[in-house]
This record gives structure tokens, C-alpha cells and sequence, in this order.
């Protein structure tokens, strides 16, 4: 089993093994327990832990902690949440745009590694209605080697027909950034567990050499 990643989904069986940096915000407590999970998130700060955040009832409430990988009881990768959308029944949420876009997703046949984030992922994790008629649908499509852009031009053909918003990260050994910014070409922002970077190359630290992509088009 590979270590967690971003975006991963993770439970741990009590509380008191969340680290804090200084100390947990006033909301956490009345909103979180063990039985919701926490999203792994990018820091690099605390490199023997896993940086997790914490989301509340109302979007604007995030909180970063950090778990030590023995706390963790389960996980829930992207991909496998849109492997068990077969399973799945959320019942009136299931009339979302957010949510018949992502099975209009999974419906079709990808050629890449996929899934599903943000507040669609929580939502199927958990149950919880998180979502909204203007939610985005958030997906990641793991890439460990540089593709061609060509490789995505069903996929951008497709997403105009979806019933809502659709942003897509590629997740690369370097980060994580956005498909789109990287199809125009040219410099992209990626995420990192240091911060965001400028990079020409998202396959690679171009401070420390490139990996040989080949022409972006």
C-alpha cells in the first residue's frame, strides 16, 4: 500500500492523535469527530507526520493538523471512491449536477488512472450533504510520466456536455496542477508539499535537472 497522498481520505479513532500547530480553531471541536474524515493536504513542515485538514460545516471552515501514520484506521483514495459509486445511493443528492456529471464520468472509459475530490468526494465518502445545485465536480488524474496533450483531447471534448463545472488536477511526482493550465503551454503553477512553483515542467524540479519530457506540443 503506497503512503498517503493528497487528497487521500483518512480516519483515524480518536482526537487526541491530531497534532496541532499552535492549537485547534474553536469550531473544531463542536463539528469534527472521528467518524469524518480527514483530506491530506501538501506541507512539507512536519515531515514525520501526515498534514491533514479538517473541513466544518460551512466552506469557509478549514483546519490544517498533522497525524502520525499509526494513528490512521482507514483511507479512501480518489480512485476509490469513484469505484464504489456502483455501491452508492445519496439519495435526493444524487440529482446534483455534480453528481450525474461524475457517473456520466465514470461511465465512460479513461486511459488513465482517475478520481474524484473536493466536496463531491467528501460527500460520497461520508454521506453528508456537502454539495450544492452550483457545486464544481473536483477530479484528479494521476500522471507519472509526461503525457501528450493530445492524450486528454477526448476528455476536454467531453466536459463541455457535463451539467456542471469541472476542474481537473494532474498529479504529477513534482505536484499537483491544474489540466487546463497545462494544455496552453508555457509555465504552469504547481502545488507542492514546499509551496507552489513555477516550472515549465510539472514531471520535474527543474531546479535539480529535467526528466526528459518531451515537446509539450
Amino acid at each position: 500500500m503506497r503512503p498517503p497522498a493528497p487528497h487521500d481520505l483518512l480516519w483515524i479513532d480518536d482526537g487526541r492523535r491530531l497534532h496541532w500547530r499552535p492549537s485547534p480553531p474553536s469550531w473544531v471541536a463542536a463539528q469534527w469527530s472521528p467518524l469524518l474524515p480527514l483530506v491530506v493536504r501538501r506541507d512539507g513542515s512536519l515531515p514525520a507526520s501526515i498534514p491533514v485538514g479538517i473541513r466544518g460545516t460551512q466552506r469557509s471552515l478549514r483546519a490544517a493538523a498533522w497525524v502520525n501514520a499509526d494513528a490512521v484506521t482507514r483511507t479512501a483514495t480518489p480512485e476509490a471512491l469513484v469505484g464504489q459509486l456502483a455501491r452508492s445511493d445519496l439519495g435526493a443528492n444524487e440529482a446534483l449536477p455534480v453528481m450525474q456529471a461524475l457517473r456520466q464520468m465514470a461511465a465512460a472509459d479513461w486511459p488513465w488512472p482517475w478520481g474524484v475530490t473536493g466536496s463531491c468526494g467528501y460527500m460520497l465518502a461520508t454521506g453528508l450533504p456537502v454539495c450544492r445545485a452550483e457545486s464544481d465536480l473536483d477530479l484528479l488524474i494521476r500522471s507519472s510520466r509526461p503525457p501528450q496533450p493530445r492524450d486528454f483531447a477526448p476528455l476536454m471534448a467531453f466536459i463541455p456536455a457535463l451539467p456542471c463545472r469541472v476542474d481537473i488536477q494532474l498529479e504529477t511526482p513534482l505536484g499537483g496542477c491544474a489540466l487546463t493550465e497545462w494544455l496552453r503551454g508555457g509555465k504552469v503553477m504547481v502545488k507542492t508539499a514546499d509551496g507552489p512553483i513555477r516550472v515549465t515542467n510539472p514531471w520535474a524540479n527543474e531546479e535539480q535537472g529535467d526528466c526528459g519530457v518531451a515537446d509539450h506540443h
